[in-house]
């Protein structure tokens, strides 16, 4: 054995071996063109590093092709593996970390069936290649479903890999060997590391994909606990993981002050007076492409520091031409609908047996529900990082969608997607709007018009003013009961917007399939659409964050009329389970299930004190069944107290509970911070609210307590980012209204008065 010092060497070059053969094999594959066709199978394509490393990268396509296709495999990878000969599991996890667990749970399904020990498992971002690893995002809460079967089996070829190694040096039967935290054990009683293994293992062949073995939910290890965030350390300790914390050599920091109403232009600026503010080094027009998704008009400012930059902002003094920019109006738009909610619906989106006899033999009860614009708002305001330099541009930037990211900022540079390299960076706030790239194009055009790297930094009031909004809209309800009781007959007049006249605005459309119109016999939904111009985009749980306010709000109202129970009215309209449900659709025994949890934790049917009540409110969304029970108590000033809110939810098997619970009690404070306080007003195209004081985010003395219920399912698992969100909102608003006798029809609660 060589002294410790001599071993460290070697560990560490053959490493650095490794990394770079690693670097050269995705270089190889990213610039050949193999031309061969993917096919359904995937599998393992196994490579030997010096060091006697395993590595294992996940491809798909058509295995004999890509073997012959020597020297370098030409598919590209969705995860990747390595293993070091001292036992350490290096993960690298391809998908942007928005705060919604991800860096964490890739690693953790391939370490379950790897069997790997936690404790020497090392996570890294992967770098931004989709020819490489395929599709790179975070949204939708899709990552985990779309991801789960090929990393489980990257983990479990591994291990097959290595349990015949081990076999192989015992000359046993693999089928006598067992794996454990990171050691292959026969029944004898030896053992040997992975690390001790990794060199024998990289020289055996692949196995085929059908012959692995995955791992029963029952048997999981790793899979269902409560791990600690990979960067949980370097995010508490300030380490600079996020984008606003880049910073490189010869950087100039920049600002962009475009037109606050939408589609305006630059007729002339006093960029010479800009240009002697101190620390200013530049300021100039950019003409953009005249796309919110990409640049829009207005003026850029160079500064050598961030104050110097947002100094000379202030000082600004911009004539815009608004001649084509918009001209929305939010109050316009609430009288619009409102007399449009009296009328039918401009088309018709979906017509179940006869509503017009059904509602003619039923008591009515008719409602106009109301949601507004808001903005995402995240913490982290939109940044980039960029350095054009000889037809080539790299850019360190936190966003959602890196791999969209390349071909949009190639194609306003007007280079080749290849020239075009982005470091993925800790993003500090998402919920959807770092889906669109804006920020990323501003940077990169705006460092190659002024021919340094630049440091783009937006301001809470530029963040506030160029968002891609979630929409507003309005629900006109006309529901029947029969003298049961029972809901007969369901009508929704949708009133939403568009931007094109033909489709409906990013966020504001709404499924013909949405709950409850299928469980029922007579349905009719209709939609009416104005015309906007304000840019619209995902906002977390995109249709379903408004859809189930109100939808879950007027069947409460239902219930209320009916003098049932809502519990037992929900359940009675969510009917029976009709059979096997395709996958990724509303499973009436699933919801039927979480909703009776969640009322039982919940205590429903208690006796309460006066101004005080229970609230209960479904949704399924992003292939997740979420029910909740608010406890809410308003005093005579209307002062809500939320005492508690109970969630249920199936989400398939749950990867890390730590995370999971995490994103659930973040769900219901975002939902409850955005009901109670939160709106974007629009007059003349502008928006009103620019800053938090106008945008009142929920403070920590106000966020409720939430108590969190999985069912553990064997369905195939999904997110939960997302759909623990929708059902807050109707469960609240449910409870205020057996707290007081007053339904809520129009959000946020503010503006009846409420407050915490």
């Amino acid at each position: 054995m060589r002294n410790s010092i001599e071993n460290t060497t070697v560990i560490h070059n053959a490493v650095a071996a490794a990394d770079a053969e690693v670097h050269a094999i995705l270089q190889a594959m990213e610039s050949r063109n193999s031309g061969l066709a993917l096919n359904r199978r995937g599998f393992l394509k196994l490579t030997g590093f010096a060091g006697g490393g395993l590595a294992l990268a996940f491809f798909l396509g058509n295995e004999e092709a890509l073997a012959a296709a020597a020297p370098a495999p030409e598919f590209v990878p969705n995860a990747f593996l390595r293993i070091a000969t001292d036992g350490t599991v290096t993960i690298l996890s391809k998908s942007p970390e928005i705060g919604q667990g991800i860096k964490t749970a890739f690693p953790m399904i391939i370490a379950e069936e790897l069997d790997a020990n936690w404790d020497r498992v090392k996570v890294e971002q992967a770098p931004i290649n989709p020819t490489v690893y395929g599709r790179q995002s975070a949204g939708g809460s899709r990552s985990i479903p779309s991801n789960w079967m090929q990393l489980r089996r990257a983990g479990a070829t591994a291990r097959a890999m290595l349990v015949s190694a081990a076999a192989a040096e015992w000359s046993v039967p693999a089928s006598e060997c067992t794996t454990e935290k990171g050691f292959v054990k026969h029944s004898s009683g030896k053992r040997l590391g992975y690390g001790e293994l990794a060199a024998k293992a990289a020289k055996l062949p692949v196995p085929d994909e059908k012959t692995l073995t995955l791992k029963d939910r029952k048997d999981f290890k790793i899979l269902g606990t409560r791990v600690t965030g990979v960067d949980n350390i370097k995010v508490v300790t300030g380490q600079p993981l996020f984008g606003i914390d880049q910073v490189i050599p010869n950087m100039q920091y920049a600002v962009f002050e475009k037109c606050p109403a939408v589609g305006g232009k630059v007729a002339r600026a006093n960029l010479d007076e800009i240009k002697q503010l101190p620390g200013v080094t530049n300021a100039f027009i950019v003409e953009g492409t005249g796309k919110p998704t990409e640049v829009m008009p207005g003026v850029a400012i160079l500064a050598k520091s961030t104050w110097a930059a947002f100094s000379a902002k202030k000082k600004l003094k911009i004539e815009w031409d608004e001649s084509t920019a918009s001209k929305d109006s939010w109050s316009k738009f609430v009288a619009q609908a409102q007399e449009l909610g009296k009328q039918a619906g401009a088309e018709t989106l979906k017509s179940n047996g006869d509503f017009d006899k059904a509602i003619a033999d039923s008591r009515v009860v008719e409602a106009f529900y109301t949601y507004p614009f808001v903005s995402h708002a995240p913490l982290e305001p939109q940044n980039t990082t960029a350095s054009y330099r000889d037809g080539a541009v790299e850019l360190w930037s936190p966003t959602q969608t890196p791999d969209g990211a390349l071909r949009l900022v190639a194609g306003v540079l007007g280079i080749a997607p290849e020239k075009v390299t982005i470091n993925q960076t800790r993003v500090g706030g998402g919920f959807g709007r770092r889906l669109m790239n804006d920020y990323m194009c501003e940077a990169a055009l705006i460092s190659k018009q002024a021919g340094v790297p630049v440091k783009l930094q937006w301001t809470r009031e530029d963040d506030m003013q160029h968002d891609f909004y979630r929409v507003g809209g309005f629900h006109a309800f006309k529901g029947g009961i029969d003298q049961a009781g029972k809901l007969v007959a369901w009508q929704d007049h949708f009133i939403t917007f568009t931007a094109d006249g033909q489709r409906p605005v990013s966020g504001g459309d709404m499924s013909a399939e949405e709950f409850p119109i299928p469980q029922l016999a007579n349905t009719r939904l209709t939609q009416t659409k104005l015309p906007l111009q304000i840019p619209c985009g995902p906002w977390r749980a995109p249709r379903s964050n408004a859809i189930a306010y109100a939808v879950q709000s007027f069947l409460a109202e239902l219930s209320a009329a009916a003098k049932r129970d809502h519990l037992e009215f929900l359940l009675e309209v969510m009917g029976e389970p009709r059979g096997p449900n395709a996958e990724g659709t509303l499973n009436p025994a699933r919801a039927a299930a979480v909703i009776k949890l969640a009322a039982e934790k919940a205590g429903w049917g208690k006796e309460l004190g006066k101004g005080r009540g229970l609230g209960l409110a479904f949704h399924f969304s992003h292939a997740g069944h979420f029910a909740e029970v608010a406890d809410v108590t308003v005093d005579e000033n209307k002062k809500i107290t939320i005492n508690k809110v109970v969630v249920a939810g199936d989400i398939g098997p749950v990867v890390n509970m730590s995370g999971a619970e995490n994103q659930v009690q973040g769900s219901v404070i975002d939902g409850f911070s955005t009901m109670l306080g939160l709106e974007v007003s629009i007059e003349n195209g502008r928006i009103q609210q620019t800053n938090f004081d106008k945008y009142p985010l929920l403070r920590i003395p106000h966020a409720p307590k939430v108590e969190v219920h999985f069912i553990q399912s064997d369905f195939s698992p999904t997110g939960v980012g997302e759909p623990a969100l929708p059902p807050v909102a109707p469960a609240i608003c449910n409870a205020i209204f057996a707290a007081t006798g007053n339904r809520v029809r129009s959000l946020p609660l503010k503006l009846d008065g409420y407050h915490v």
